[in-house]
């Protein structure tokens, strides 16, 4: 398991389903187009099966390395791609006790001209040591899956202040378990139409139109669903150190089995960078997800809030941490189960020292905790770790 903080991924901080055209280069990577990074740590994790009784704790010893490309193919066209291999030696893990997890990504964009590009990317995971484990899943020692995504956005504009975004995302989940195959193994197709109007200088008004179709592989006709949404929004950036965003709206599901509902959509976030290297980050979001038990429940409705906060401390050090609290209702299918309340909080916590551009060393702790009107779907969980890396 890895011991670094898990923070939530920048583009939560932007409207979802959005991608930036240019993502900023870690600084150990500027300047070189090839980056290699080794690192090992040692972590203590609380609950490695993430099991609601008979935890088992264990120390855990991780070892990973690194390659990755950044650089301009073109004058219009940028690449960037990366593999990571990583391998976490659980000691008291029943069973196998060496997981090896690989990650590979690739992203290309490129700019027609100066209001027209388009962004592509997809990432391929294989986890064998998942780092966020199945609520209310029967005490399962192989929760191990391969997760594929694609994105594409491609954005036009229309006129000096309408700007017209297409958008498609595609996830495919693969379990190796039998059990968790035959349950959980499915596709989720997103596709997305934005048009935006300038206001203002640094205020952007912004209607949006999405599809989303989710297919199961197994028992297609009792789990799949699709869902249409209307929402509304907007993007504010006042200066370069402030950015607020929002959309509201409204999400139409129909269920293949099941009563169809329409539930509000909700996406609301801002970013604080008040001195270099640091910055605030809170928002809020309501929306409608799968449950891990497909069979007594149709889906999820989650109201996600979270924090993050970097901040710079004197000399090499920066501090991190990050919040999430998820009030959720799991939907209960009709004649199987009633609707059950559940809480789900995560914190995280890291003090990185960088000595140099290309060491680091950092110390993290992460808990999670599922509170849920079901006690088999409780949950509770503790990592304390260090781990150190060389970039090169």
């Amino acid at each position: 398991m890895k011991t670094t903080l898990r923070l939530l991924p920048a583009v939560v901080l932007l409207p979802s389903f959005a991608l930036a055209v240019y993502a900023p280069i870690p600084d150990q990577e500027q300047g070189k187009a090839l980056t290699y990074r080794l690192g090992a740590g040692v972590s203590h994790d609380s609950n490695i099966f993430g099991g609601s009784t008979g935890e088992i704790d264990s120390v855990v010893y991780n070892f990973t390395g690194e390659i990755s490309y950044n650089g301009s193919i073109s004058d219009q066209t940028f690449l960037s791609a990366s593999y990571e291999l990583s391998n976490d030696h659980v000691v008291d893990r029943p069973g196998k006790q060496n997981l090896t997890n690989h990650h590979l990504e690739a992203r290309v964009a490129h700019s027609f001209a100066q209001d027209t590009n388009i962004d592509l990317s997809a990432a391929y995971v294989i986890a064998n040591n998942p780092e966020s484990l199945l609520a209310g899943v029967p005490l399962n020692t192989d929760q191990s899956y391969n997760r594929g995504q694609f994105d594409g956005r491609y954005t036009t504009s229309l006129n000096a202040k309408t700007a017209l975004v297409t958008k498609y995302r595609f996830v495919d989940y693969r379990y190796d378990s039998a059990t968790l195959a035959t349950d959980l193994d499915r596709s989720e197709h997103l596709l997305g139409l934005e048009a935006s109007f300038q206001l203002l200088p640094e205020t952007k008004l912004v209607g949006e139109y999405r599809y989303q179709d989710i297919g199961y592989d197994s028992a297609a006709s009792l789990k799949n669903k699709t869902s249409n949404f209307f929402m509304v929004g907007f993007e504010h950036n006042p200066g370069k150190h402030l950015m607020v965003s929002g959309r509201a709206g409204l999400e139409d599901r129909s269920r293949d089995s099941g009563a169809d509902t329409t539930a509000p959509y909700v996406e609301l976030s801002t970013r604080y960078s008040y001195t270099e290297g640091s910055y605030l980050s809170a928002g809020y979001m309501h929306t409608i997800e799968e449950p891990s038990d497909v069979t007594r429940f149709t889906d999820t409705q989650v109201n996600r809030y979270f924090v993050n906060l970097q901040h710079q401390l004197s000399g090499a050090f920066t501090a991190s941490a990050s919040v999430t609290y998820e009030p959720s209702s799991l939907q209960g299918r009709r004649g199987v189960q009633v609707d059950l309340d559940e809480d789900t909080t995560r914190l995280g916590l890291a003090l990185a020292w960088r000595p140099t551009k290309n060491w680091a060393l950092i110390g993290s702790y992460d808990y999670d905790d599922v509170s849920s009107e079901d006690p088999n779907r409780g949950q509770n969980r503790d990592r304390l770790g260090v781990n150190a890396r060389y970039t090169f």
